[in-house]
């Protein structure tokens, strides 16, 4: 399956019409007014648990362990089904988040824990 899910900062977006954008965190971003979010779906349920996000900003250097245990939580999150609609439907989305690290963020899980589950595996 040809699936496109694209990692954007919210800080650096340009957002574009006819594309599907999610928030993906579970605070709203700092400095950002909701009219320059008008038409993003915030979906805020797929964020980090607030136990696991306020553990990971005390712990920055644990990144493999955030990024096991917010598997973890994925494995049982509905919001998880919103996304996985529109992948099977051959839909690009695009996930903002708000964190300043491009590579040791949420965002990189929801990303990798959905292309995991839509590539069959052998």
């Amino acid at each position: 399956m040809n699936v496109l899910i694209k990692l954007e900062s919210i800080y650096e977006t340009k957002l574009l019409p006819n594309n599907s954008y999610y928030l993906v965190d579970r605070l709203w971003p700092r400095g950002i007014t909701k009219r320059r979010l008008q038409g993003v779906i915030w979906l805020k349920e797929i964020a980090p648990s607030h136990v696991l996000r306020r553990w990971y900003h005390q712990h920055l250097d644990q990144w493999s362990e955030f990024y096991k245990y917010y598997w973890l939580e994925l494995e049982s999150n509905s919001a998880v089904f919103t996304l996985f609609l529109l992948l099977r439907q051959k839909k690009v989305i695009t996930l903002l988040y708000s964190s300043k690290d491009k590579q040791h963020n949420h965002a990189v899980v929801i990303r990798d824990f959905l292309l995991n589950k839509l590539t069959p595996h052998q």
